[in-house]
């Protein structure tokens, strides 16, 4: 039978009811699409809004910003696919609904069009090595986040005691933002006037002076727990980043997040907790977590 008398038959009994219609993927993809507001220049969007701009596809606000235009201004925005999260953006191995389903509970601050828009400032992360290699630092940077936010619950650290003890005025920058300015915020808690001040100058955002733009713009909170996780060993030897690609392991991960505290017999429950999470986010992404998971 030829092609045409094919689709000809086709057509037929799809008009009888007898077999679906089925969308090219690219009107599928626009008729998701128009689910979402269309943009509107001048109106204010935070990090994380999603639009349907002019042409029928979708974008998402990588920065809050005055409504500039998603096609001319790219830094403040980057397209979104519009299929209802199945499938991960751009090349993150993380789609939409297993991050869902990995945070049932999550605050509505921690939206997973913050974490895409935020993957720009590392690009190494999660796309280094083989597939699995990928999806198992996705799992471990997102199972430490998980413990070290309750969950991605909390945005700022709940005890506000601690909140003037992160002011290390030894440094010639000193605490600009005032003395109990620097406590932990974001997803892995950045805390200490320093850190503000380094996750800053490496992300071109002034943090030290303007520490609260951790907690208001979700695209920055995620840039500091990557700016983190890609760049400082903390207690450890290396940096979380290089202990996944490199085959270390996620022990190292912990090490390198709260090794005094939690690692050596310090505290096995909370590694057990971070261990747990880990495996189980590695279970929805469908990949072997790997050994050396204790540290």
């Amino acid at each position: 039978m030829s092609r045409r008398r094919i689709s000809a038959v086709v057509a037929v009994l799809a008009l009888a009811g007898a077999v679906p219609v089925l969308m090219p993927a690219t009107q599928a993809s626009a008729a998701a699409c128009s689910s979402y507001p269309s943009w509107v220049a001048g109106k204010w969007y935070a990090a994380g809004d999603i639009v349907r701009y002019t042409d029928g596809k979708a974008y998402i606000a990588e920065h809050a910003n005055p409504g500039y235009d998603p096609v001319i201004s790219t830094w403040y925005w980057e397209p979104y696919a519009c299929d209802g999260g199945s499938t991960p953006v751009g090349n993150f191995v993380v789609s939409e609904a297993q991050f869902n389903q990995m945070f049932p509970s999550r605050n509505g601050f921690y939206t997973y069009g913050g974490l895409t828009a935020a993957l720009g400032a590392y690009p190494g992360f999660a796309t280094t090595g083989s597939d699995t290699v990928k999806k198992q630092e996705a799992a471990a940077f997102l199972a430490n986040v998980s413990h070290e936010t309750g969950g991605l619950v909390h945005i700022v650290e709940q005890d506000t005691s601690n909140y003037a003890h992160y002011c290390d005025w030894n440094r010639s920058y000193g605490c600009p933002a005032g003395q109990a300015a620097y406590y932990g915020r974001g997803p892995v808690q950045l805390s200490w006037n320093y850190n503000y001040k380094a996750a800053g100058d490496a992300l071109g955002l002034d943090l030290l002076n303007n520490p609260w733009l951790v907690q208001n713009d979700a695209a920055v909170a995620w840039k500091t727990g990557l700016w983190y996780w890609n760049t400082q060993s903390g207690p450890g030897t290396m940096t979380p980043h290089n202990a996944m690609v490199n085959g270390a392991g996620f022990g190292q991960t912990i090490r390198s997040i709260n090794g005094y505290v939690e690692c050596d017999g310090g505290n096995p429950a909370q590694v057990q907790s971070r261990v747990t999470t880990y495996q189980r986010f590695a279970q929805i992404l469908g990949v072997d977590p790997g050994g050396n998971l204790y540290c």
